[in-house]
């Protein structure tokens, strides 16, 4: 079992930047992927960011490229994720999710993570 603790959200004029911080308990982090996804008001649940069990490998989806950095800290067990640039459209619940994926497209699927955190608001204000 897995818990998972999201801090750092809120509020943020277009152009400024956040950090995300995803703590989780348990001994077994370093066996997970991590994720963050994103909810906005009337839409799906989507991803925003993955990284692999050692950080080696990140992923991204294409409209936070060059503006979100995921990152993490097996000896503290959080994972991060550093916003830059933020526009309106960033404006979403901010979900950390472990799970185990085994393909690029599994880690960006919201079906392969086992356990998530409650979520954190953040609103960029135009």
């Amino acid at each position: 079992q897995v818990q998972l603790v999201e801090s750092g959200g809120g509020l943020v004029q277009a152009g400024g930047s956040l950090r995300l911080s995803c703590a989780a308990s348990g001994r077994t982090f370093s066996s997970y992927v991590m994720g963050w996804f994103r909810q906005a008001p009337g839409k799906e649940r989507e991803f925003a960011a993955g990284i692999s069990k050692i950080g080696s490998r990140t992923y991204y989806t294409d409209s936070v490229k060059g503006r979100f950095t995921i990152s993490r800290d097996n000896a503290k067990s959080t994972v991060y994720l550093q916003m830059n640039s933020l526009k309106p459209e960033d404006t979403a619940v901010y979900y950390c999710a472990a799970g185990r994926p085994l393909t690029t497209a599994q880690t960006m699927g919201v079906n392969w993570y086992d356990y998530w955190g409650q979520g954190t608001q953040v609103t960029v204000s135009s």
